[in-house]
């Protein structure tokens, strides 16, 4: 089982989608294994955007994640990322497929609604940043049998 980070951006939250995206990502069959609303806060922005720290957005893309509450998810199941990263869409908005979150909201880059790591090693230390072990809720779906054989 793979687990996926995901991050519901500001844009998300202020725009009242956070309950859409998440019935989103429920109906793919992925498991909801942690959750938190919070303020991300500058340590947890610089340590998340790290790999950008030398690109010219770096600074607005900072303040941007932590101008406004965000939702922070960990999903799991069997290719979790690959599933989760389908449905997301496109960076771009206007690259992105209608039916994906980023294809129906979306409208420009710099409020392109919600992260998700880009691979299983990036989700590992994506985590990290916003959760700690004790958090993540080891459970089993009742339908869990229907999704996964």
């Amino acid at each position: 089982m793979e687990r996926e980070f995901i991050l519901l951006k500001p844009d998300t939250v202020q725009r009242g989608l956070v309950g859409e995206i998440i019935k989103r990502i429920e109906n793919t069959g992925l498991k909801l294994v942690a959750m938190k609303f919070l303020q991300v806060t500058q340590d947890m922005a610089e340590k998340h955007y790290a790999v950008h720290k030398e690109r010219p957005f770096y600074p607005s893309l900072v303040k941007y994640i932590t101008s406004a509450p965000t939702v922070a998810m960990v999903v799991e199941g069997p290719n979790a990322v690959a599933k989760t990263r389908n449905i997301v869409g496109a960076t771009h908005p206007k690259d992105a497929t209608p039916g994906t979150i980023r294809g129906d909201f979306g409208i420009d880059i710099g409020r392109n609604l919600i992260h998700a790591s880009d691979s299983v090693e990036n989700a590992t230390y994506e985590i990290g940043i916003y959760f700690t072990e004790e958090e993540m809720v080891s459970w089993d779906p009742i339908r869990q049998p229907w999704v996964v054989e």
